[in-house]
């Protein structure tokens, strides 16, 4: 990928973080945790959110290199005692992430079937903007510490003891799946899939 395409790529993927993350600090705060209230993070502010290692450098690097696309943005604190529901209160914490990503992926649709005629490089960015919100909606869902399909597995009851060492090498996992794996390539593969449904609907 050009340095320019990798530098829009990142642009977007930090516009998508922020939606993202505050959607688990408001599902946080609407189960009864104030905890992400209290740590500043019920904001659409993107500085809020940035992990400047996940959110800027390791997205840039994967862009580059060809090596898939890997990242994330600065996780949402959340206390699961705090939650109604526990670890399952968790679970929709978690869950309600990749879903403000398939939300923004339809909005960002329809905006591409607005713009495709008069102004198609804006409809382009939409374009792409919409297969990173799917892809990574499809990456957070994978049950790897510390995406958050990960939290499926402690409300599903898997020992903390378990998971915390599973957590030691998620960040390897993923790594060796996007380089020696061919997991982007099946994960851009379901994002070109739910595009095309998305797209279906307004074109």
């Amino acid at each position: 990928m050009s340095l320019e395409a990798a530098i829009w790529n990142v642009a977007i993927f930090w516009g998508l973080t922020a939606p993202h993350e505050y959607a688990h600090a408001w599902a946080a705060t609407r189960l009864g945790d104030d905890t992400p209230r209290r740590e500043g993070r019920l904001t659409l502010n993107p500085l809020a959110h940035v992990d400047w290692v996940g959110t800027v450098l390791l997205p840039a690097l994967t862009s580059l290199t060809g090596y898939g696309f890997l990242g994330w943005g600065r996780a949402v604190n959340t206390n699961p005692a705090a939650l109604r529901g526990g670890w399952s209160g968790l679970a929709l914490v978690a869950l309600a992430g990749p879903l403000s990503n398939i939300i923004l992926a339809v909005v960002l649709g329809l905006s591409y079937a607005i713009l495709a005629g008069d102004h198609p490089r804006a409809a382009d960015l939409a374009m792409r903007a919409m297969l990173l919100s799917l892809y990574l909606a499809l990456f957070n869902l994978l049950p790897v510490p510390p995406l958050d399909g990960s939290k499926l597995l402690l409300a599903l009851r898997m020992p903390a003891a378990v998971y915390a060492q599973l957590a030691r090498y998620g960040v390897l996992l993923l790594v060796l799946g996007m380089s020696a794996g061919n997991l982007s390539g099946w994960l851009l593969s379901g994002a070109w899939r739910g595009a095309r449904l998305i797209l279906r609907l307004f074109v």
